[in-house]
């Protein structure tokens, strides 16, 4: 049987090789979101967009990665309704702490790429355009799983409830993030009358923007590792220093 506290179960090794890979794969993926040089990897001028269209290689894959990470700590909060094992409810917040961390930086790429085209010459950074607000609601649906755990002082009754309402998070993501935006008219591509974004860029720029989605998930892949690997020492440390009874 799996036991009900967390243990460590880190492949330590595996963990350095994959970490250098991740490294080595961003620092590709940078370097070729800002090449100018190469023709491969001159991105044409894009129609209002510009340069700035160089955005999409990290925007874009800030939100498929939190999707990702929803999904991540989804999975482990149903997995902690159903054998109450205490690993469960460590992976399933430190998960929904990095959704937050890619939720708020989609949101500031977000904001800096909208003043820099659609109000280029203003003081506007935030317009409440529908995808925007979606958005930032999402990210406050996460932002509210802590301060419903912080709000409760039993470890077992935190977990259980943090993990239904985990549960209630991840399936908003979807609608927020994807279907009710897109019903609606807004100044993002693919929305109520406006083309896809595919559909008004170059199919050179997929060779740097498919990569730096894989990219970004392998970052939250590391982040979310270290964080439960410190979690579980930490109960490890906290463990030592009860009384012994």
């Amino acid at each position: 049987m799996e036991a009900k506290t967390p243990s460590a179960a880190v492949n330590v090794p595996l963990y350095r090789k994959i970490r250098l890979a991740v490294v080595v794969w961003m620092t590709v993926v940078v370097l070729a979101a800002f090449s100018f040089g190469g023709l491969w990897l001159n991105i044409p001028r894009i129609n209002m967009l510009e340069h700035t269209a160089r955005n999409l290689y990290f925007h874009v894959p800030m939100w498929f990665t939190m999707m990702a990470i929803a999904i991540v700590s989804a999975y482990h909060s149903f997995r902690y309704l159903q054998n109450g094992h205490v690993i469960r409810d460590v992976r399933a917040r430190a998960a929904a702490l990095l959704a937050v961390v890619f939720g708020i930086l989609g949101l500031v790429t977000g904001s800096v790429w909208a003043h820099y085209t659609w109000y280029e010459g203003t003081n506007i950074w935030w317009n409440f355009d529908p995808k925007q607000s979606m958005a930032a609601i999402q990210v406050l649906i996460y932002g509210a799983y802590f301060v419903l755990r912080s709000a409760l002082d039993d470890p077992e009754k935190r977990a259980r409830i943090a993990a239904v309402y985990n549960l209630f998070a991840f399936v908003t993501v979807p609608f927020l993030l994807y279907v009710l935006p897109r019903q609606q008219d807004s100044l993002h591509p693919g929305a109520e009358g406006n083309p896809a974004f595919s559909d008004i860029t170059h199919p050179i720029m997929r060779f740097v923007f498919y990569p730096a989605i894989i990219g970004f998930i392998g970052v939250f892949w590391l982040l979310y590792t270290q964080r439960v690997r410190a979690a579980q020492i930490q109960q490890r440390l906290d463990a030592l220093d009860e009384p012994e009874l």
